[in-house]
């Protein structure tokens, strides 16, 4: 644990981390059974934007893409293999979902994230949490 978190706070991390949603990772970590989603939707975006968090998080994917020793080559690389066998089995979306595969990791693609929260039709709320 990092000594500048809290316990819950190292666990919202870790969870996040694991789970890669930030709100199920505040459901984890701290006693939330009682919140409305709303409410644990912006608690968990505000633990997001916290400097050390923010810090511990990092900390956390350094680890994990050392531990399985995960990089940007290594990903290419198996997308193209995957790519190929898609075009020698003539199976065009497969290559084609490999390719745009390596064009998200080489950063020529970026999913978009960010959407203003309000109400839509029959009053239905929206509220998106990015998950990183």
């Amino acid at each position: 644990m990092n000594s500048k978190l809290t316990i819950k706070q190292d666990n919202f991390c870790t969870k996040y981390i694991e789970l890669g949603n930030a709100s199920e990772a505040y459901r984890h970590a701290y006693n939330a059974e009682n919140m409305s989603d709303k409410s644990v939707n912006e608690l968990a975006c505000r633990q997001l934007k916290k400097v050390k968090i923010e810090s511990r998080l990092a900390e956390l994917k350094a680890e994990h893409k050392k531990r399985h020793e995960i990089t940007v080559d290594l990903i290419i690389e198996r997308l193209e293999e995957a790519r190929n066998l898609g075009l020698t089995n003539k199976q065009a979306s497969a290559a084609v979902q490999a390719a745009m595969g390596q064009a998200k990791v080489a950063g020529l693609l970026v999913d978009k994230h960010e959407v203003e929260g309000g109400t839509i039709f029959g009053g239905i709320s929206i509220n998106v949490v990015k998950n990183d």
